[in-house]
């Protein structure tokens, strides 16, 4: 159930207001071998999962441009910056009163503070949200073997493996003061934290369901049906 492609009378004549599923994602570099729409692309088919396991849940237009100010200096990534996502998020759930409530699907780690920013605010306001963001081991978060292998089993075409390198793989906590004072480039010239060289699309196919099952378990849990 994809928004763009219902109509206004279709919404009116449901019964009862459903949930809206919004991808949250980012454009920004993901190494040499993975397209710059990654984090989009993960958020967008989790959320289709999600809407396919509940007949409840319309899915909106992805947010493909987030907080990526970590990974400037990398051509062609865009960063809206954490004010302005975080303006964009309430105004969006404000105008979105006639769902039964609002599940903001995360792809981007860098998205997260100024959206739990943004949840706090809309939950003051008596607004219904759930925020939800991906997880995985914290010596492989950024285009490594992870998000290499969801690609694989999403959209092998657009991953060049044979540009493929390791890079930093030491945990996100021993790189979080460097990230912060010098962004991604200043810990890894590659882009890469982790380790994306023996990724595969069958690991791709069990994270996937991995997170589409915590992420249905966590919608169910606050969103009983």
């Amino acid at each position: 159930m994809r928004l763009a492609d219902l109509t206004s009378a279709d919404l009116g004549a449901r019964t009862a207001p459903p949930f809206l599923a919004v991808p949250l994602g980012a454009t920004e570099q993901h190494g040499p071998h993975l397209p710059l729409g990654t984090d989009t692309t993960v958020a967008v088919e989790l959320c289709g999962r999600l809407a396919a396991a509940r007949t409840d849940i319309v899915v909106a237009p992805a947010i493909a441009y987030g907080s990526s100010g970590e990974h400037s200096g990398f051509p062609g990534t865009l960063s809206i910056g954490h004010r302005a996502l975080e303006l964009l998020v309430v105004e969006l759930v404000r105008s979105a009163d006639e769902f039964a409530g609002v599940i903001l699907v995360n792809g981007h780690g860098g998205n997260l503070a100024p959206l739990r920013a943004a949840q706090r605010l809309l939950t003051e306001e008596g607004r219904t949200t759930l925020l939800w963001s991906p997880t995985g081991p914290a010596d492989d978060t950024h285009a490594g073997h992870t998000e290499t292998s969801a690609m694989l089993h999403l959209t092998p075409d657009r991953v060049a493996m044979q540009r493929a390198r390791p890079g930093n793989t030491d945990p996100l906590p021993a790189l979080i003061a460097d990230l912060r004072s010098g962004g991604v480039r200043a810990v890894s010239p590659t882009g890469i934290l982790g380790d994306p060289t023996h990724a595969t699309a069958a690991a791709g196919a069990q994270i996937l369901e991995h997170w589409a099952e915590h992420l249905l378990a966590a919608v169910n849990q606050r969103f009983p049906q």
